[in-house]
């Protein structure tokens, strides 16, 4: 498939493949995200959390880059999140928690913004 250049417009009818990318994540993230309610993720590592997490920021980059900009990204993670069962919701929010906690996201922030 050929780029159109700097000053050429794209042919009509031509898909955009972010298009593509971010459909066929939409498609698969929903069931990896069931899959993963309420599994353990400290025995193993590439659990079933972990898959469904990579999956929902690989849906992020590819909703950032067909809505142009990374709002368009946390908008498409808020819609598939939404189609989840709540509990499942939670529980991957809370691996997301204990993941930023234990790389030190705490420890990366000012002392004015937590004082903590």
């Amino acid at each position: 498939m050929k780029l159109p250049g700097k000053n050429e417009r794209p042919v009509p009818g031509e898909t955009n493949p972010a298009n593509v990318h971010l459909g066929e994540l939409s498609e698969k993230v929903v069931p990896l995200l069931e899959r993963a309610g309420g599994a353990t993720w400290y025995e193993e590592p590439e659990n079933d959390v972990d898959i469904a997490v990579l999956a929902l920021c690989r849906l992020r980059r590819a909703g950032a880059g067909v809505r142009g900009g990374a709002e368009g990204g946390d908008a498409a993670v808020r819609e598939a999140l939404a189609q989840a069962d709540p509990e499942t919701v939670l529980w991957v929010a809370s691996r997301t928690i204990s993941y930023m906690d234990e790389h030190g996201f705490p420890e990366s922030l000012t002392s004015s913004v937590g004082g903590q």
